[in-house]
């Protein structure tokens, strides 16, 4: 398990040229991937790059936040919103609430997954084939009964096993209600 730091990774443009993206993890690697995780910084009022064919989930990491207007319905999303999942073809416009923000995107192309906040201090165990934990505070990853792992803020940590999974933000961190977000893809579908 290697950790990718959102900050170490150089931004590319989005696919429609409205904002930047870090991509932190594609399986398999290359084009053809069935799953990305990436952080994406959008700077400007405008529409999300469309990804027919793909399941998106969405939270905000820092900023004020985002009013995402879909064909049917708006959705506002700060840091302490739960992710939102949507059809990847959708391609929503993104409103700023104030200011720019910093957004984590998991996308499955291929079989299923799942973002999840994090519940400070009580274990994870949903049994994907591929779990993660994207951090957005320092803190220690605890992974079953080994010794607890040193976290960084905005950073993934992948390959995490199968086994319960505890995440505790430190304590300069523990008022946010978002200190991170559980990551799992299964190459099958349920």
């Amino acid at each position: 398990m290697q950790p990718v730091h959102a900050d170490d990774i150089a931004p590319q443009a989005w696919r429609n040229g409205g904002g930047h993206t870090r991509e932190l993890l594609t399986w398999p690697a290359g084009e053809q991937w069935s799953l990305r995780v990436s952080v994406a910084d959008i700077d400007a009022d405008g529409p999300f790059s469309a990804f027919p064919g793909v399941q998106r989930w969405f939270v905000v990491v820092q900023g004020a936040g985002v009013e995402l207007k879909f064909a049917d319905h708006l959705h506002r999303m700060t840091p302490d919103s739960e992710p939102v999942r949507f059809d990847g073809a959708d391609a929503p416009g993104c409103t700023l609430l104030d200011g720019p923000t910093r957004d984590l995107n998991l996308m499955v192309r291929a079989g299923t997954g799942v973002m999840r906040v994090v519940q400070p201090g009580l274990d994870w165990v949903e049994p994907f084939e591929q779990r993660g934990l994207f951090a957005r505070v320092a803190g220690r990853l605890q992974l079953d009964q080994g010794p607890a792992i040193r976290v960084a803020a905005r950073s993934l940590h992948w390959g995490l096993g199968s086994g319960p999974c505890r995440f505790t933000p430190d304590a300069a961190a523990a008022g946010s209600r978002a200190s991170g977000w559980w990551l799992g893809h299964s190459s099958s579908l349920p």
